[in-house]
């Protein structure tokens, strides 16, 4: 079949991947001039099945005020006159319930697990390099009460089969050596040792020069306009230049998902989420994480890649705007000299935001719509990293008329009605 993909993200280009590697066909159209140059850029670096979990949760509307309080929030919300920004906050309070977190951690989960085994498939297929670390994930507590309330998490992960460790002070130091100097700022963690990380950029443009290998043809700087249906099926895409006609079309444009599917008369709650982040080089290997540790007060991840520390986090609703915030900047450099004061240069750090296509649900929209020839693969949030390469396997499958490999029936669009 000849399968257009719109998004050439990471989660767009590891769909175009996949249906090449089905037998497919494959177009990807993206506007900016490569791939992986939006949300995919610069994110977090984490590759976390065992830290991922909705945002809604237990208890989250009482910290969520807090975080608004504090001097390095890990929140910001701006007072917009934007209806979608309101409808997709109610929706997310009506999933901080423990049986909403329950159902939603574990519809991510598995695709999470899912994922990272189907990524260490394609390590092993191409030998495909990106900064890689295979060393685990170390979320950090501060005080004894973030300890103390992981309980549901754990039982989870339990459940689930995910492999776990709670750590004491000196479990931290023993999994980051670099935090014994500073020994005194936590009391624990919680270590998923199955985690990995790697630069998402990176992985993003080498999978696409793969990806042309087998015969993907990418269209960069190219706008979208809209699709073409006519009864229950797409005819093509049409773009500034061309109509695309296709046989089958998968929508992987994160945050601007939801304004391509309206016209068709397809609504998704997928509501762009502003992160930030900042890139040092390192300046001090033993001073530096050896892999990710979530600062668990601030919300922000500090990863290693490789000659690089990468510091992430911070939630920002301010809509579609990209403008950098010097606090936010701040949060980020707080965080990382409280931990790692002198493991990199970030004196001369370069600072950039990203926009996550985030769920009320916090679960990604990956399958089917009501057009027969019609596919989501969007809405991952802070994982689309995370779950990039099963979600890109998931939707070839699904486009070839197979079964995939775990169940995703509670991923598709038709969960939200």
């Amino acid at each position: 079949m000849k399968v257009v993909v719109l998004g050439a993200g990471v989660v767009g280009t590891a769909s175009a991947w996949y249906l090449a590697k089905a037998g497919h066909e494959v177009s990807v159209i993206d506007r900016q001039p490569g791939a992986g140059l939006e949300t995919s850029f610069a994110n977090a670096g984490q590759v976390s099945p065992g830290y991922s979990a909705p945002w809604a949760g237990p208890g989250i509307p009482v910290k969520a005020l807090h975080w608004l309080m504090m001097r390095y929030r890990p929140l910001v919300l701006w007072p917009l006159l934007d209806g979608k920004l309101y409808d997709f906050m109610l929706r997310m309070l009506m999933n901080c319930t423990t049986p909403a977190y329950r159902r939603n951690k574990g519809r991510m989960v598995p695709l999470a697990e899912y994922s990272r085994d189907v990524l260490k498939a394609l390590r092993a297929e191409t030998g495909i390099e990106y900064d890689q670390r295979t060393r685990g994930t170390l979320q950090l507590f501060r005080i004894q009460k973030q300890l103390d309330g992981i309980g549901l998490d754990t039982k989870i992960l339990g459940e689930l089969g995910v492999s776990y460790e709670v750590l004491d002070n000196a479990g931290c130091i023993g999994a980051e050596p670099a935090l014994a100097r500073v020994r005194e700022k936590f009391v624990g963690g919680l270590r998923l040792p199955g985690d990995e990380t790697g630069d998402a950029h990176v992985f993003t443009q080498r999978l696409a020069a793969l990806a042309e290998g087998i015969g993907v043809r990418f269209l960069y700087g190219t706008r979208i306009d809209g699709i073409d249906v006519s009864g229950d099926r797409v005819q093509a895409v049409r773009t500034e230049r061309e109509a695309i006609g296709a046989d089958a079309v998968v929508v992987a444009l994160g945050s601007y998902s939801r304004a391509l599917l309206r016209p068709l008369g397809l609504r998704i709650p997928v509501y762009p989420v502003k992160g930030y982040s900042i890139t040092a080089a390192l300046k001090n290997e033993a001073g530096a994480p050896v892999s990710t540790v979530m600062d668990e007060t601030f919300k922000i991840a500090i990863t290693r890649l490789g000659d690089r520390i990468r510091v992430g986090g911070t939630a920002e609703l301010a809509g579609f705007s990209l403008r950098l915030r010097d606090p936010r900047r701040a949060t980020l450099l707080h965080s990382v000299t409280d931990l790692f004061p002198d493991g990199g240069d970030y004196a001369n750090a370069s600072f950039w935001t990203g926009l996550r296509p985030m769920t009320p649900d916090g679960t990604p929209v990956v399958g089917p719509t009501r057009y027969r020839n019609l596919f989501l693969n969007t809405g991952h949030g802070t994982l689309g990293w995370t779950m990039a390469t099963g979600s890109g396997r998931v939707i070839a499958d699904l486009v070839s008329g197979k079964k995939p490999e775990i169940d995703v029936a509670d991923l598709a669009m038709a969960r939200y009605g």
